[in-house]
């Protein structure tokens, strides 16, 4: 195993996966912001029709993660299944830029696939610059993960300004530019993006070759399979929610078995934080479906003479993720060069409370409404700045406690466990959204006291959790702290 030098200010590939997470996140940036306005304005497809479908995407892409981070080190290399599944989105988005309803389910089923797949492989890249208790870990995620928000930043850009023109054409194409500049950095730095320690590396020539070969034949069958998939989307919640569940157990019992103690500790925590985290992602994936009709119907889009459309409204999360990514990581630093214990159990007790008044703030603005119901921008404004401070908080952090929690050779799989409780959260959200009311033929006087109710039940929910972290909290501490250090 190559040796990492703790000394260095940062671990060679580190800046590469900086700029290869910006580029790759483009491509996907377009197709989340565009999918539904392609599907209807172009392709005929009726609201509904165009809602299910982002929705089976959605919880595929991040169902998706989980099978990544085991062929991911086992069958093909990250870095090599990170580069297929970048070219299969560029073939992808080629094929969706024919604008036939035909293409669109073989493009989706070409981008999932390379979508699903590589966003573990380029966490599993990082965190393995890093040696176990190497606290550049969590510098280095948050870094990354100010640069995924500025790929969706330039995505979600590129692809109002093609939308408003409706070059649908030129807009899949758009996607395609920035997932090549992902290739083709890659391709650049391909020694330094090499795997460090993973299954792969500890096989004969001949067991490589034959799971090489295993691993581009699953590739090869699994785009047929979503397509399939794709146009069956009535099962898909129930199948995503089952499927979370039984892998959650099998760990659990993995959990039980596993030896030496302090691992089997670890791991206990590991899960534990990955269940409470699934409160927070279910409030956050509220943003694409019933947060966003309540910005559409019920908030002030007209501010100082411009009218701002709904999807920009996100980029209020984009723009503090970015700004506030490299904030929080020099901040972090020095509390705990004054000694303060800013550690994980805290960060995600602190990102509950956070999402939980992002919630609770809303209901003030809707008591605070005008006769007509319609409420102010600057309170949906608040709620993004609150939720964006809790993203920043649990997510980067969680994606460096694997490298701290989980066993080397379960890295992978624990890593696409924590993106599958996103997909997971995804489809809860959507029957959240369900509760939420109807806007249709009505007013926002008359469906305020509806998502009034709804807000504040998800706020204090959110923040019982979190009271419940903090309860827990010197159990998880005992059962993180190893023989070297705590975190």
């Amino acid at each position: 195993m190559n040796q990492i030098d703790s000394r260095s200010a940062e671990p060679d590939g580190t800046r590469a996966l900086f700029f290869i997470q910006i580029f790759s996140t483009l491509g996907f940036a377009v197709l989340y912001s565009s999918l539904v306005l392609y599907a209807t304005k172009k392709l005929g497809f009726s609201e509904t029709q165009a809602n299910t479908m982002m929705g089976v995407f959605g919880a595929f892409n991040y169902g998706l993660h989980l099978f990544g981070g085991y062929l991911g080190g086992r069958f093909l290399s990250n870095r090599n299944l990170f580069v297929l599944g970048m070219v299969l989105q560029v073939i992808g988005c080629w094929v969706l830029s024919g604008q036939q309803a035909e293409g669109l389910y073989w493009g989706l089923a070409m981008f999932l696939t390379g979508s699903g797949l590589n966003v573990t492989c380029i966490n599993m890249m990082l965190t393995q610059r890093f040696a176990p208790e190497d606290s550049r870990r969590e510098s280095a995620f948050l870094w990354n993960y100010a640069g995924m928000n500025l790929g969706f930043f330039i995505g979600f850009t590129g692809a109002g300004y093609f939308q408003l023109q409706e070059h649908y054409q030129v807009l899949f194409l758009f996607a395609t530019l920035g997932n090549a500049v992902a290739i083709v950095v890659s391709l650049l730095r391909w020694k330094t993006l090499a795997d460090l320690d993973t299954p792969l590396l500890h096989v004969s020539g001949s067991q490589l070759r034959l799971r090489m070969l295993a691993g581009l034949i699953i590739l090869a069958v699994l785009v047929p399979v979503l397509r399939i998939l794709l146009t069956h989307a009535g099962f898909t919640g129930t199948f995503v929610l089952a499927l979370g569940a039984v892998i959650f157990l099998l760990l659990a019992v993995l959990t039980l078995r596993h030896r030496p103690r302090e691992e089997q500790r670890k791991m206990t925590a590991y899960l534990l934080l990955a269940l409470s985290s699934l409160i927070f992602w279910t409030l956050y994936q509220l943003a694409p479906m019933g947060l966003m009709l309540f910005t559409e119907h019920n908030i002030m889009l007209d501010v100082w003479g411009i009218r701002i459309a709904p999807q920009w409204v996100q980029n209020i999360n984009t723009l503090v993720i970015v700004f506030g990514g490299p904030l929080l990581a020099i901040g972090f630093r020095n509390l705990r060069e004054r000694g303060w214990r800013v550690d994980i159990p805290l960060q995600f007790a602190a990102s509950l409370f956070c999402i939980g008044l992002g919630m609770l703030v809303l209901p003030i603005g809707i008591m605070l409404a005008g006769q007509d119901g319609m409420v102010a921008f600057k309170w949906i404004v608040i709620s993004y700045v609150l939720q964006s401070i809790a993203e920043l908080l649990i997510s980067p952090v969680g994606y460096a406690m694997i490298g701290r929690l989980a066993p080397q050779r379960y890295q992978g799989i624990m890593m696409g466990c924590w993106m599958m409780v996103t997909g997971v959260a995804s489809v809860l959200s959507g029957y959240v959204s369900g509760l939420m009311p109807q806007n249709s033929g009505s007013t926002p006087a008359l469906t305020n006291p509806g998502y009034s109710h709804i807000f504040t039940l998800l706020g204090w929910g959110s923040a019982a959790t979190g009271v419940m972290l903090l309860v827990l909290m010197p159990l998880l501490r005992r059962l993180i702290q190893s023989s070297a250090s705590r975190l």
